[in-house]
């Protein structure tokens, strides 16, 4: 009687599990598939552990079944710690982002100095995004100013779902030049991620927005425009990425066009060196001021 009784608690149990555990709990992996999986989950690397499950179930579609079944069950619980770790957390608690800095300096023949600082900052909630982004552009020759740049927005994201959300985002630019003191941007609208996977990441936003501008020949504008932006990543290989930013602010006068392209390699730890490229269009600036600007920096990153 013991004899019929255990096999038969044993097909219980497995029954009592889901499919996906009943295959992992019966079925046998070989043993490189599955020490190549422990050290993947042991180093927390989803993207590895996705590659793996691909080949393994590749390679034998029973044993991958198990293989599988335990990634998706080691996902499962991260997202569960995780949300627990949101609930819990303070305002000030889960910001990451990054900080740029670069500068040059040259002397003899001519006297240039020049800087830039950059600090992206970002949230990610359970059901809220929150974005800050702070930009400070200095160059002078001669002991004279050749241009100042500085920008500060805000950008609060309320998820639909995994892609869609709703944005709402508050701008302020100051930059001479390109002829404007100050300007004040408020814009609310709808965005969606297009591409989110572990190495590419492409973020399309469109929606009304009021802006208000200084200009430098003591003239004020108001006026209501259409406000569209680009986000896209890439992952090129784990120590070499591309990003690529760009927004449009479309109105009845002045309109502004913008992008920024760069290529980031890292260097140690959280230290990486970026080389980019920024360009600024403005449709109708006063006069005495160019349309166009453009910005080439080599800076020092770093991660956090």
């Amino acid at each position: 009687m013991r004899c019929f009784r255990l096999p038969l608690l044993a097909g219980l149990l497995v029954t009592a599990l889901s499919p996906a555990a009943a295959i992992a709990q019966t079925v046998m992996i070989p043993e490189n598939i599955r020490a190549m999986l422990d050290a993947a989950l042991d180093a927390g690397n989803e993207s590895d552990v996705s590659t793996i499950v691909k080949y393994a179930r590749a390679a034998d579609p029973l044993s991958g079944d198990a293989v599988l079944a335990i990634a998706e069950k080691w996902k499962a619980d991260r997202a569960a710690q995780r949300t627990q770790v949101i609930r819990q957390a303070s305002f000030l608690d889960l910001w990451s982002g990054r900080a740029e800095v670069g500068g040059y300096l040259t002397t003899g023949n001519s006297d240039t100095a020049g800087g830039t600082v950059v600090v992206d900052l970002t949230r990610e909630g359970l059901r809220w995004r929150q974005k800050f982004h702070a930009q400070a552009d200095y160059q002078e020759n001669q002991n004279v100013a050749v241009r100042e740049h500085y920008l500060a927005s805000y950008e609060p994201n309320y998820k639909i779902d995994d892609r869609a959300y709703i944005y709402g985002a508050a701008q302020y630019e100051g930059d001479r030049f390109l002829g404007y003191n100050n300007r004040y941007s408020v814009s609310v609208g709808g965005g969606y991620s297009v591409l989110k996977s572990a190495r590419t990441k492409l973020d399309l936003e469109l929606g009304p927005a009021y802006r208000n501008t200084d200009f430098t020949d003591n003239t004020n504008q108001s006026a209501i425009a259409g406000r569209g932006t680009l986000n896209f990543s890439w992952r090129i290989t784990n120590g070499l990425s591309v990003t690529q930013v760009a927004s449009a602010y479309v109105q009845r006068f002045n309109s502004t066009l913008g992008g920024t392209t760069s290529l980031t390699a890292k260097l140690i730890g959280p230290l990486s060196a970026s080389l980019s490229y920024a360009v600024q269009y403005e449709s109708e600036p006063p006069a005495g001021s160019m349309t166009t600007d453009t910005t080439s920096r080599a800076a020092l990153v770093y991660s956090f």
